[in-house]
């Protein structure tokens, strides 16, 4: 079993065990193509959380400065986690991206590109929108809710595919893009809401 299996396996029952998580939507996660995972950020938990909790195995963007950390470096780059320049256009990023998505891989991004400081769902970055509107993408929307505290509640919800195809020749469209996903994570929060 490869370390991101067990590292999977690991936090599934960590999650199910410490925060009673639950699951709503598996159905809507196709099981072929590549996939762009587009979440809220409500906690430093999230990418494990999702990670485990998808059925497929998940390539995170995170930032790059995470990289440079003793041990969580070479851990999260194990994993498939590839790296961020933030602030700035990091075209290293988008190819890596690109590259697991064109491979029918799945690329989980958190589009606000940092935690909320306050639970509410900010404003997303056009980086996602920029990958959402390549025509072999499914965006799949992802809202998680509750809590991280031990024996807290967590939901993380997994939304229908966007379909962005009539954004697809529109000039401005990776920000248009990033808010039709937006809008669908924030439709989840509300729809979904404990």
């Amino acid at each position: 079993m490869s370390l991101y299996g067990v590292g999977k396996g690991l936090f599934r029952v960590y999650f199910k065990l410490f925060n009673r998580v639950t699951v709503v939507g598996r159905e809507n996660v196709p099981e072929d193509k590549g996939i762009l995972l587009c979440s809220n950020h409500i906690n430093n938990l999230d990418p494990p959380l999702v990670g485990a909790m998808f059925p497929r195995d998940v390539h995170f963007m995170a930032k790059a400065e995470l990289f440079s950390i003793p041990i969580l470096g070479k851990l999260i780059d194990k994993v498939g986690a590839f790296p961020v320049k933030r602030g700035m256009s990091d075209k290293q990023a988008l190819r890596s991206g690109m590259k697991f998505l064109k491979d029918g891989g799945v690329v989980g991004l958190f589009p606000e590109g940092t935690r909320s400081k306050d639970g509410k769902l900010g404003e997303g970055l056009s980086g996602a929108g920029f990958f959402a509107l390549r025509p072999e993408v499914r965006v799949v929307p992802c809202a998680i809710q509750g809590s991280y505290k031990p024996f807290g509640r967590l939901k993380i919800v997994y939304g229908k595919p966007v379909d962005l195809s009539s954004l697809r020749e529109e000039q401005g469209a990776a920000k248009k893009a990033t808010q039709a996903i937006m809008k669908e994570i924030q439709d989840l929060i509300e729809i979904h809401h404990k």
